[in-house]
């Protein structure tokens, strides 16, 4: 049966033929494909089998790294230190491919590390291999690779990178994890200048919600790689200046039972059969540590506020910046501690962050942030008559607006030349129940806010500080007092009077940089429409 199935197989010899010719082209492009495959693993084959390879071993796809070996004879050096290893031998580096270009017998390869960038070349000689070039520039952008090469210098600036001086000359390449082909993004677009004055500038731009939905590539730009550590550096400078003035750093619970700010703008959250909230800020905690004998303290934490705000400067989680200090007689001891504070960390940023702040100006338009010391201090009524002399109605004891925060600060900025300023003695009746009435005025009182670009970066107040006073007003404010029973308690053993504010990081790193978006200067953000990455 075997026999006449395959005669009758044969006897159809034009169908054979056909088969024959499909099946032989669909053996050999396997064949192909294999080798190519074999060639891009190993780095080892020639291109069409029997071309030798005298690179073989110094390129390829590295094993995955599971710490089996420690490779300490491997001294690797970072992209900015290349310039002092120039006609010194080899060195390893490690980075991501930028950009790839193989033409012929070279390869012209962009290896970015973190904002660094430098020219490296391969070109074919008795170490490197036509199929060395070819593998090389074939590796997908993004990918990370270690590379063995010499620094040499160059005699034209190479423009396109950050090292303009040195390029590397590759002898050995190893691709350490490999990205894959198609990005949802390219980081030269993500990268390009936002001017939209220039009508002759391409007009590639990667929208928002495109760079958020992907923020690990995009958190890979120049600018902002510079930014979250502009970020990091207010931060730091934080902590630094106020340990020096005495504080203490101190860490308050983000799960309580009652909401801080005495609003309903609060995140409920099941708490074993019970409810509890997430906190709208530490204020309450920061207070009884006063009350606790700490004198001045300070901490850095996430704060929650459960606002339907879809605005360029609103999010439901960021970073908060809190301070509390006790004072002798008057809260403007705190209120002068704090604004100091501000002018020490401009400074701190202008002198120590100077290549980061260049850096997010090659993407964006930053106007350099302009600040008094000491710094502007203005009463509320004041900024009131400022914004009735420029044609706006609004009451004694009406809030700002926030296009009159911003008008106000650019009549402030007109007069004064300064982007920061403090705007004293708030109306009452617009503050949160634990404010201190102003004594002289009724309609006022003892809180504060800082405004940077026209924008509020910091709202504080002296609190109060005897029990009963403090019963009062938040009855007053419809506050149901047996939630913040051990609050009012830990007044009752003797406390300080005090004063203090709450700062929104991303906002002062927003508003320094004269950035457009909140969502810029949060890492990975969250607001009413956003939960993910």
């Amino acid at each position: 049966m075997v026999e006449e199935k395959e005669n009758v197989s044969a006897n159809g010899e034009q169908v054979s033929k056909k088969g024959a010719k499909k099946a032989a082209k669909a053996a050999k492009k396997a064949e192909q494909k294999a080798e190519s495959a074999a060639a891009a693993s190993a780095g080892n084959d020639g291109e069409a089998g029997d071309v030798a390879d005298h690179a073989q071993g110094r390129y390829g796809l590295s094993e995955m790294i599971q710490s089996k070996d420690k490779r300490s004879e491997r001294i690797f050096v970072t992209v900015p230190e290349l310039v002092n290893h120039v006609d010194k031998g080899l060195v390893w580096v490690r980075g991501r491919v930028h950009t790839s270009r193989a033409k012929g017998k070279q390869c012209f390869l962009i290896l970015r590390q973190q904002s660094s960038t430098i020219q490296c070349i391969l070109a074919v000689n008795d170490i490197i291999s036509k199929q060395m070039v070819k593998f090389t520039g074939n590796i997908p952008k993004e990918s990370i690779i270690d590379i063995q090469a010499k620094p040499v210098s160059v005699p034209n600036k190479i423009e396109s990178c950050t090292e303009q001086t040195v390029e590397l000359c590759v002898e050995q390449v190893f691709v350490i994890s490999q990205a894959k082909p198609q990005l949802p993004l390219q980081i030269e677009d993500a990268s390009r200048p936002e001017n939209p004055d220039d009508a002759e500038g391409l007009n590639i731009r990667v929208n928002q919600d495109t760079r958020l939905d992907n923020r690990v590539l995009d958190l890979r730009t120049p600018a902002n790689q510079a930014i979250f550590r502009l970020e990091a550096g207010v931060c730091r400078l934080f902590r630094d200046i106020l340990t020096e003035k005495g504080f203490t750093e101190i860490h308050t619970p983000k799960i309580i039972s009652a909401a801080s700010e005495g609003g309903a703008n609060v995140f409920t959250v099941s708490y074993f059969k019970d409810s509890a909230y997430l906190a709208q800020s530490p204020q309450l905690y920061k207070q009884m540590a006063i009350a606790a004998d700490f004198d001045k303290v300070f901490t850095v934490g996430a704060v929650f506020r459960a606002e339907d705000s879809n605005t360029h400067r609103h999010l439901t989680e960021f970073v908060g910046l809190d301070l509390e200090m006790a004072f002798k007689y008057h809260y403007h001891e705190v209120l002068h501690t704090i604004g100091n504070t501000f002018t020490a960390i401009f400074k701190g940023l202008r002198d120590q962050y100077s290549r980061e702040i260049e850096a997010v100006g090659q993407q964006y338009k930053v106007e350099p942030f302009k600040f008094l010391e000491p710094p502007l201090i203005l009463q509320f009524a004041e900024g009131v008559a400022m914004l009735r002399g420029a044609g706006v109605e609004t009451g004694d004891e009406e809030d700002l607006s926030t296009p009159n925060e911003k008008l106000l600060g650019r009549l402030v900025k007109a007069k004064y030349d300064t982007d920061f300023y403090i705007l004293d003695k708030f109306p009452l009746a617009i503050r949160p129940f634990y404010t201190m009435p102003d004594p002289n005025n009724p309609i006022y009182s003892n809180s504060y806010d800082m405004f940077m670009r026209g924008e509020e970066i910091l709202s504080g107040a002296q609190r109060i500080h005897d029990p009963e006073y403090l019963i009062e007003r938040a009855k007053h404010h419809g506050i149901d007092t047996t939630k913040i029973a051990a609050y009012i308690e830990s007044f009752r053993y003797g406390c300080p009077p005090h004063a203090g504010g709450g700062i929104g990081m991303e906002r002062v790193v927003m508003l320094y940089l004269g950035l457009d978006n909140i969502r810029k200067t949060s890492m990975f953000p969250r607001d009413p429409k956003r939960l993910t990455p």
